[in-house]
């Protein structure tokens, strides 16, 4: 009987529970299948630490040799790790994982060589065909001569290529509390911070994809409370929080506040213009308003583009973009082959505290000016219906602009909210910005009775 992958195959990756969602018998027809789209004769493979990760991977790998693919593994690794190899080694990658999503989960995110996306656009959708195909009608035919698997360790460049684009050796000494969340960063960070003037402190940096102290998902205000309680004990400059994969870093400061990934993009992508004058920064249209603002205000070009990673690396590609940003704490850089990497983030945030005498929360200010109210869920029965009542109430009052570039944004002079439908649960996420706290709420909580009535 055929797989129905219809629910772990994702716009962007592969996701689900293992074993009763897919398994190594489905994997190995994934490597197969990954090889046949992408035409690799050769492809570099990545693993997180959850328990299945290591049989999972390997299944893939053979599946992918049978075939007559050359199959370099790197083994444990973060999300980044494995884009930094297939961008250094040219070869297209996967990496497994299922980032933040609880311990049965697992998944596959795929790219081309050069760390290019794959999704349901660009080679996703045909590799779900073939699995569904062959998991009926058996495996494809193997090479008459199978491809090799050997192992390579990739850390120590990895580090190395980080630091070569942020220069920390001259910063002040920082103290800095990091949240590895029992994730991947726990693998990562003590290489990527050996010999810098850090004094660091590591939270839950034991590899355990069981995730025993808490969900590795830091834009979850209560996966933070350990860190922001710890930044404060210690006295520390600031705390950085990772997810389980650690391609996404979040930012407290030295009062143990949050703070916004949009301040965050902001912040860095004014660095990446003193380096790329004229440059263009790409953010998604639910980033804050500030960060648009302080990209002309460095002689850079803003450009505005869908959430998902495979959109921003579309745009920087068609663009020549230096930088990218999300809310979500996605962060892209030309330099690092248009992929995210929340680590290079933290490396730019941890180079201007420590370029300067101010702290975090002071320098900061700068590019957090607006009230926002972060990304808010609701659970509705009929997402078209709740969108479509929302739209109704907007449409056609005076000074308001309505587009639908990615679900609903509305704007207004002292405010804007997107409203978009989620793609893998019967939920709406809203976002409001406005240029007070008052404003703000009132837009939120009228959106909301709209949504939830």
């Amino acid at each position: 009987m055929a797989a129905d992958l219809s629910q772990i195959v994702k716009a962007y990756d592969v996701r689900g529970v293992v074993p009763d969602q897919w398994d190594e018998s489905l994997a190995e027809l994934f490597g197969a299948a990954f090889v046949t789209v992408t035409q690799a004769d050769a492809i570099v493979i990545g693993h997180d630490m959850r328990p299945s990760s290591p049989g999972l991977s390997a299944a893939f790998a053979r599946g992918a040799a049978a075939l007559g693919a050359d199959v370099t593994l790197i083994g444990l690794c973060s999300t980044d790790q494995l884009y930094y190899a297939s961008g250094a080694l040219d070869l297209p990658g996967a990496m497994f994982t299922a980032s933040h999503n609880p311990a049965r989960y697992n998944g596959i995110k795929m790219c081309r060589k050069g760390a290019a996306p794959v999704g349901q656009d660009t080679g996703l959708a045909e590799i779900r065909e073939l699995v569904e195909r062959w998991s009926e009608q058996g495996a494809p035919a193997v090479a008459p001569k199978a491809g090799t698997i050997t192992e390579r360790e990739t850390l120590t460049d990895y580090a190395a290529h980080l630091k070569s684009l942020v220069d920390l050796t001259a910063i002040r000494p920082l103290k800095v509390v990091v949240d590895a969340g029992n994730g991947m960063g726990g693998h990562t960070v003590p290489t990527v911070f050996e010999g810098l003037p850090l004094d660091l402190v590591p939270m839950y940096f034991e590899l355990d994809g069981t995730f025993p102290n808490h969900e590795a998902n830091p834009l979850d205000p209560a996966n933070i409370v350990d860190l922001q309680a710890r930044v404060i004990a210690e006295g520390a400059d600031l705390g950085l929080a990772f997810d389980g994969d650690a391609d996404r870093c979040f930012v407290v400061d030295q009062r143990g506040e949050p703070v916004s990934p949009s301040a965050i993009t902001a912040l860095v992508a004014a660095r990446e213009l003193a380096r790329h004058p004229g440059g263009t920064v790409i953010h998604n249209l639910i980033t804050s308003w500030s960060v648009p603002e302080v990209v002309r205000e460095n002689g850079g070009t803003p450009v505005r583009t869908r959430v998902g990673h495979s959109f921003i690396k579309q745009e920087m590609a068609a663009t020549g973009a230096i930088f990218g940003g999300e809310h979500s704490a996605h962060y892209y850089f030309a330099d690092f082959w248009n992929a995210d990497t929340g680590m290079l983030a933290a490396l730019h945030v941890l180079a201007a505290l420590g370029g300067q005498e101010g702290t975090l929360s002071a320098l900061v200010a700068q590019y957090d000016r607006y009230a926002g109210s972060g990304e808010i869920n609701s659970t509705v029965d009929d997402q078209a219906a709740r969108a479509a009542a929302v739209r109704a109430a907007y449409e056609g009052r005076d000074g308001l602009t309505l587009d639908e570039l990615d679900g609903l944004t509305v704007t207004a002079q002292d405010w804007w909210f997107n409203l978009r439908a989620s793609n893998t649960e019967p939920l709406l996420r809203l976002n409001v910005e406005a240029r007070d706290e008052a404003t703000m709420a009132k837009v939120r909580d009228e959106v909301l009775a709209l949504v939830r009535g």
